[in-house]
């Protein structure tokens, strides 16, 4: 449904306003607004330590020197490879106060992968975990531009009682670090800190933040996001959870921060609103049924994994869930068999809303799509967030279609990305400016828009998998698993998968002179380990004489697909 037609779903918004008003502020800026407004309010809560609005200003302005004494400057990227943990929080917005650009990346990448991350996005510097040193510093070592190495230790932010007996048990598990200049850690650049805060010239426009996605051809590309595109996600996903405020409230944030959910929706609205983040830098089932029995937060928003964990969570039969003010599943379609076993499940424990289910894409930092209060329909993903717009237009077209009928999703509104980094032609083959004047991004996925708004994702145009929320793209895949030297070609699939929804299969044809046997299925496992992220790695190898083949020669990687969901 095109602006300038009437907004069908803007009778299902009740009390959200159909606009709002968006500061021209930096993520800093808005943050620090929200410090000054509520400096008692818990901002985070990290393994039972609080640390509030006023104490977390003061960390950020304190990183931001720590940075700038360290040599960052306006302008210059800096990777963070790490889990939710605070360290990670105060750089990504220390950056941001120096005009600098966070580079967000999975701390499971495989050494190659960080490396790509790395030399495409130019990297100054990078901070990581002290147990991922030895895969960083090789990442490094492959690099183009050698960035310099920080690094961050978890105990350093843990209450006195808990940092003891981490030292007794998980720290043990982590190799020592080498007495070398090879890198600096965290806590001592911040103690050593000299510079003043110098002055904060950012502008809300720039680009504040890479996240990596697919883009319309399923290869990995950075997204250059701006201030002005995470504080309108912000406040249009505030204003559609129905609420006026979320003063006080508490976010689970469990979903990780190189994630445009995670960091967009799991940390960066709850802060503008002065919610309390409950920072989550490792999911289990037993650690998530035991956060919700203790730490009661008002808004979950997940994968739909989360979700289907939650109903296998032991030690919630008695729990009153009456605290819920909001669950909210994206990043990957949520069936309607699991969406009603997880409203039973919320009604059965006295919660007074259901799941809510959305959409979006990390060209638009994540969300901006979402199902009304009390008016789900199923199969769909719900109605427009406030100023985004939605429309299906015919594949391959600028040219809308009629209701029900199936096309492109496009979308238009104030969280749309400046654009991929470094990569103009993808760019423009993504934002497109239509007739009516306005720029559209073309998502690439199909679907349909009813009479009332209401938007059902069918579909991708690029292949692409999603396992536990996360992108996958087969064709990367392909060409690490290709690259074995007794390979002679591959074919990776997303199958069923009651947990993770899809996992990733690989089929291998082997060059002729070698013999399947499960000796080379634990080499080719082995090979992928170093070079695949643990998420997207394989957990089935099957070898194939041969592949099957479209009539032009291509790998009929459907005929697979079809193949693997009859034998489930």
């Amino acid at each position: 449904m095109t602006i300038s037609s009437s907004a069908p779903w803007l009778k299902f918004y009740g009390d959200i306003p159909h606009h709002l008003d968006y500061p021209d502020l930096t993520l800093y800026q808005i943050i620090a607004q929200t410090a000054k407004k509520y400096p008692t309010n818990c901002a985070y809560e990290f393994m039972g330590k609080k640390t509030n609005y006023r104490a977390f200003l003061q960390r950020i302005d304190t990183a931001a020197s720590a940075l700038y004494d360290f040599g960052i400057r306006k302008g210059d990227r800096v990777t963070i490879c790490m889990p939710n943990a605070p360290q990670a929080l105060h750089c990504f917005y220390a950056l941001n106060r120096l005009g600098a650009v966070p580079n967000m990346i999975h701390p499971l990448s495989a050494t190659q992968e960080i490396t790509f991350y790395l030399d495409v996005s130019k990297s100054k510097a990078i901070l990581t975990l002290d147990r991922f040193y030895d895969k960083v510093f090789s990442a490094i070592k492959l690099s183009k531009h050698q960035p310099k190495l920080l690094i961050a230790q978890l105990q350093t932010e843990l209450p006195t009682l808990t940092r003891f007996g981490y030292h007794l048990t998980e720290a043990k598990k982590i190799p020592a670090l080498p007495k070398d200049d090879t890198y600096t850690l965290w806590s001592d650049m911040i103690l050593h800190c000299s510079s003043p805060l110098p002055k904060d010239t950012a502008k809300a426009s720039d680009c504040a933040c890479i996240l990596y996605s697919g883009g319309t051809t399923g290869t990995t590309k950075g997204i250059c996001l701006s201030s002005r595109n995470f504080n309108a996600l912000a406040l249009q996903t505030i204003a559609a959870s129905g609420y006026q405020s979320i003063n006080a409230m508490s976010m689970l944030s469990i979903m990780p921060i190189f994630h445009g959910f995670g960091l967009g929706i799991g940390i960066h609205t709850a802060l503008v609103g002065g919610a309390k983040c409950i920072l989550v830098p490792n999911f289990s089932i037993k650690t998530y049924a035991k956060l919700l029995r203790t730490k009661k937060p008002n808004f979950i928003p997940g994968v739909p994994t989360l979700f289907e964990a939650l109903l296998r969570a032991e030690k919630l039969d008695k729990l009153d869930m009456s605290f819920l003010r909001g669950v909210f599943s994206g990043g990957d379609s949520l069936s309607v068999e699991l969406k009603h076993k997880v409203d039973a499940f919320l009604k059965a424990h006295n919660s007074p809303v259901e799941i809510r289910e959305g959409y979006g894409t990390t060209e638009c930092v994540t969300a901006c799509c979402l199902t009304p209060i009390g008016a789900s329909k199923d199969g769909s993903i719900g109605i427009p967030f406030p100023d985004m717009y939605f429309k299906i237009v015919a594949t391959g077209t600028q040219n809308e279609v009629e209701a029900g009928v199936e096309g492109e999703i496009c979308l238009s509104g104030p969280s749309v990305m400046i654009g991929y980094l470094d990569n103009p032609e993808e760019t423009a083959d993504t934002l497109k400016r239509h007739a009516d004047g306005r720029i559209w991004l073309h998502t690439g996925d199909l679907g349909t828009m009813d009479t009332d708004g209401f938007v059902y994702f069918k579909q991708r145009i690029k292949r692409m998998i999603i396992t536990s929320g996360y992108n996958v793209y087969p064709s990367q895949l392909e060409n690490i698993i290709d690259g074995h030297e007794k390979v002679l070609i591959s074919c990776v699939i997303g199958v069923k998968d009651s947990y993770k929804m899809q996992r990733i299969k690989a089929y291998v044809v082997l060059k002729p002179q070698y013999q399947p046997s499960e000796a080379l299925k634990q080499e080719l496992l082995g090979y992928c380990k170093e070079r695949i992220a643990k998420y997207a790695m394989p957990s089935e190898i099957e070898f194939r004489k041969d592949l099957p083949k479209t009539l032009v020669g291509k790998v009929a990687y459907r005929v697979l697909e079809e193949e693997a969901a009859q034998q489930e």
